[in-house]
């Protein structure tokens, strides 16, 4: 597949949350779906909403060679395995993306075990939601959104444009791009820390009926300890050395800010404070750009 274009058939494997908000968006805006998935009940759903035209609980030659672009929506030791099973069934030149949130410990692989003539190009939708299923995709969390797209020197021009053109078409407001080890260390902050964090939270106090008296800020910040464990855990373990080293400067900052109020100094944490502030209000000008 030289380009991404209208006529360009799409399959998607694994049709969970991101895979579905894939299938909605590629299928509202005209495109050809299709997709494997483990059960028949998300297949009758999808179709009967019109998110795929035909999907299948069985890997197929035919349902395997009729696409042009794979989207592969698994679990990151599922997706190696299905490479290491299946790759003989792609038609020769098919282009082959994912969603995986980890690149360094992916890509690579992929890439070596990849057939000559299929290529794997790498991006990572930064949208999502907490609950897993096809009935709750939601191809309106790509609006405003980040796309990134992580190609290796083994890839060409030709598929980074694709991956890129994906990404518009989905509707993400910014698409950048980045090699898998740049990836893997802004994940660790920006992503993985945070979902740590909140599940620390969730967990570090116990106080019964605490649902009860709780406010908003609360509510927010730990949204997103509503979590896969199946798949942050594997996550977390693909990443731990990027991981590792965010979750110690996030102590060693805790520490400081905590350190100023035992000291009882109110001007050092006005300052931090500040400093925060500021920095939260750039990301809210990105949130604006769409």
């Amino acid at each position: 597949m030289k380009s991404f274009t209208k006529d360009t058939k799409i399959l998607i494997i694994g049709l969970g949350v991101m895979g579905g908000s894939y299938a909605r968006a590629l299928s509202g805006r005209g495109y050809r779906v299709r997709c494997i998935t483990k059960e028949q009940k998300d297949i009758d759903y999808a179709k009967n909403l019109g998110i795929i035209e035909e999907g299948s609980t069985c890997v197929t030659e035919e349902t395997v060679a009729w696409a042009d672009l794979v989207v592969f929506a698994l679990y990151p030791h599922v997706f190696i395995e299905w490479i290491q099973e299946h790759q003989s069934l792609f038609r020769p030149n098919t282009l082959i993306t994912d969603v995986t949130g980890v690149k360094s410990q992916i890509v690579d692989r992929v890439q070596a075990l990849l057939r000559q003539d299929v290529e794997f190009i790498a991006a990572h939708p930064m949208a999502g939601r907490e609950s897993s299923g096809v009935e709750y995709s939601d191809d309106s969390v790509f609006e405003g959104a980040n796309f990134i797209v992580t190609p290796t020197p083994k890839n060409t021009p030709d598929a980074i444009e694709a991956a890129k053109e994906l990404g518009r078409v989905l509707g993400f407001a910014r698409i950048s791009q980045l090699t898998p080890e740049e990836h893997d260390e802004m994940i660790a902050f920006l992503s993985q820390l945070t979902h740590c964090i909140a599940v620390t939270l969730m967990t570090c106090n116990e106080t019964p009926m605490m649902e009860n008296y709780t406010g908003d800020s609360f509510r927010d910040l730990t949204r997103i300890a509503k979590i896969n464990d199946v798949m942050w855990a594997e996550l977390f373990l693909l990443n731990r050395e990027a991981l590792l080293a965010q979750m110690d400067a996030f102590s060693a900052e805790f520490d400081r800010f905590r350190r100023l109020l035992e000291e009882g100094d109110g001007e050092g944490m006005r300052q931090v404070m500040r400093k925060a502030t500021a920095r939260r209000t750039l990301f809210d000008k990105q949130k604006k750009k769409k």
